[in-house]
């Protein structure tokens, strides 16, 4: 049984850091590109922020976190990170991790269709 556990979120200000963790089993990590998205309060859709492929050599940032957002991984873990500096109130959603075992490239990366697996989610809110 595939399981994608984020955990990391919570309460901050502007300009706060915070970082977000997904530790997977039951699939070969190292085998599937990974990615955050992110839904906000109130929004019926959820938004990709990055992408990062198997070997962690090529990542894709949403234009609204590059410079701030750094997602990495640690395939001998099991785990993705998302590194999230200079928080803004805009940042506040919950963020899901998400396993995709297909190659892609530019738009069709962005899809939430193309992901086999998904977390729970793991809330982060950010105050003014």
């Amino acid at each position: 049984q595939v399981q994608l556990d984020e955990s990391g979120g919570g309460s901050v200000q502007a300009g706060d850091s915070l970082s977000l963790s997904c530790a997977a089993s039951g699939l070969p990590f190292s085998r599937y590109d990974m990615a955050w998205f992110r839904q906000a309060p109130g929004k019926p859709d959820r938004e990709f922020v990055a992408r990062l492929n198997w070997s962690g050599g090529r990542a894709d940032y949403v234009d609204s976190v590059k410079g701030r957002f750094t997602i990495s991984r640690d395939n001998a873990k099991n785990t993705l990170y998302l590194q999230m500096n200079t928080l803004k109130p805009e940042d506040t959603a919950r963020y899901f991790c998400a396993a995709d075992r297909e190659y892609c490239a530019g738009d069709a990366c962005y899809s939430r269709s193309r992901y086999n697996y998904w977390g729970q989610g793991t809330l982060v809110t950010v105050s003014s």
